[in-house]
């Protein structure tokens, strides 16, 4: 049975901003009353640029923010009239970290569990736990300061966690770290909802950690959910595979004909570009909703009407293309 962990209705937060020199302050709207909701069990990650709304939600549902308006419930507890126990439900794992360089792990491990009322003994248990779960043996002597990047994210992961909650919230996790790194904390975190049987929101702006990590999507821009689903329906929304035929410049036309009444669509033809052996070779471009399931048919009615097929390329949609199409701009523009 599906049960809600998160729900959130009309959720906002209005800021007054006063500039430099102006005497009336400023409304700035950083979410604009959002609706949605996360079942148990789920990874569901906020997508979104820099700016977008993302903190911010994750800032009111676990009470370091007070909504402007709507209203939300966190493993059961509301958000507005029971805040204490909904600090006690949830695991939360900020966006720049919460370890004390100059501390020893295990010690920060067990300080946060005990914070939550977990006997010392059973916080030392879990929090060993934890580690070797995380790939963190051995590193319980060791100061904060002195772990590594990916050390650092995975053990305030384990701080987030050591309390057993319904839910823990993950801003940001892999920021700043490198991709086998990024890689690696996935797995983890797979791993923690998989094992612990723990529901985990996480904020990104990297499109592949959406799309390889969440069950489900929400996409964020401007304080506004503008799109949900799970990563592959979000790209069915872009209109399917995108598939490149290299053929003769000559064939061209033809095989754009040949090739658009074969998938319902209206092929774009350019020229092979730079790279090409000869300026003799020209691409047709064309969208299927399987693209790779597409190309025997076509390969089959070009070779009939006498066309050679000198290249064949497919791509999947990314989640760019997606955030592309439902605001006109692509999501690394906004990273950049």
């Amino acid at each position: 049975m599906t049960v809600p962990v998160i729900e959130a209705k009309g959720l906002a937060r209005t800021y007054s901003v006063r500039a430099r020199g102006k005497d009336a302050p400023r409304e700035v709207e950083a979410v604009k009353g959002i609706d949605f909701v996360v079942n148990s069990g789920e990874i569901v990650g906020f997508l979104g640029p820099n700016g977008a709304g993302k903190t911010t939600t994750i800032r009111m549902l676990t009470t370091l923010l007070n909504p402007t308006a709507g209203t939300a419930t966190v493993a059961g507890a509301d958000l507005a009239t029971q805040p204490v126990e909904v600090r006690r439900r949830l695991g939360y794992v900020a966006q720049m970290g919460t370890t004390d360089p100059a501390a020893i792990a295990g010690e920060e491990l067990v300080d946060h569990a005990r914070m939550y009322g977990i006997d010392k003994k059973v916080a030392a248990e879990r929090g060993r736990a934890l580690l070797s779960g995380l790939d963190l043996d051995g590193l319980w002597e060791r100061k904060c300061g002195s772990l590594s990047g990916g050390q650092r994210r995975r053990l305030d992961i384990a701080m987030g966690l050591v309390h057993e909650p319904h839910v823990v919230f993950l801003d940001e996790p892999s920021t700043g770290l490198d991709p086998q790194s990024r890689a690696n904390l996935w797995e983890h975190i797979r791993r923690v909802r998989d094992e612990l049987d723990t529901t985990v929101l996480i904020t990104t702006h990297y499109m592949d950690e959406a799309d390889a990590l969440c069950d489900r999507i929400l996409i964020i821009d401007n304080g506004e959910i503008v799109a949900e689903g799970t990563p592959d329906e979000l790209k069915r929304r872009v209109g399917g595979d995108q598939i490149t035929l290299t053929v003769s410049a000559a064939d061209a036309e033809r095989a754009a004909t040949v090739a658009g009444a074969l998938t319902n669509t209206d092929p774009e033809v350019t020229s092979a570009g730079e790279g090409a052996t000869s300026s003799d070779l020209a691409q047709i471009r064309l969208t299927a909703p399987d693209g790779g399931a597409a190309i025997p048919g076509l390969i089959t009615a070009l070779g009939g009407k006498d066309i050679t097929v000198a290249g064949v390329e497919v791509r999947r949609p990314t989640l760019d293309d997606v955030f592309l199409t439902l605001t006109g701009r692509s999501l690394r523009e906004e990273e950049a």
